[in-house]
């Protein structure tokens, strides 16, 4: 059974830092793209971040505008676990967020930033920023 659990979230003060986890089970988060997505209170799901996990190109992640240059994606194989670090947070940073898996890899801004792409979800952690 494919599970992945996010932990992390808290309520932070604006220009603070958290960092998400998203432990999976059940499956390798190798050989696949993984991704960040989040949702605010009467808004559309967002794509935040992705990586092509185990990919020769995986030196690359993706990462949405608003958050480039705050937010690092990362993973540490052997927990078969993926990050997003957020630094300067800001109250628009405010959101459920949601660890993604896709079942390969995305290379198209097309694909890796589209919600449909991801085949298995966590049930989110909250993050408040307030400013």
């Amino acid at each position: 059974q494919v599970q992945l659990v996010e932990s992390g979230g808290d309520s932070v003060q604006a220009g603070g830092s958290l960092r998400l986890s998203c432990a999976a089970s059940g499956y390798s988060i190798t050989s696949r793209c993984m991704g960040w997505f989040r949702q605010a209170p009467g808004k559309e799901r967002e794509w935040v971040a992705s990586a092509n996990i185990g990919s020769g190109r995986s030196g690359t992640p993706y990462y949405a505008d608003s958050v480039k240059g705050r937010f690092t994606i990362s993973q540490d194989n052997a927990k078969n676990t993926l990050y997003l670090q957020m630094n300067t947070l800001t109250a628009s940073d405010t959101a459920m967020y949601f660890c993604a898996a896709a079942e390969g890899w995305l290379y198209s801004r097309l694909n890796y930033a589209r919600s449909t792409a991801y085949k298995y979800w966590g049930q989110g952690t909250q993050v408040t920023v307030s400013s």
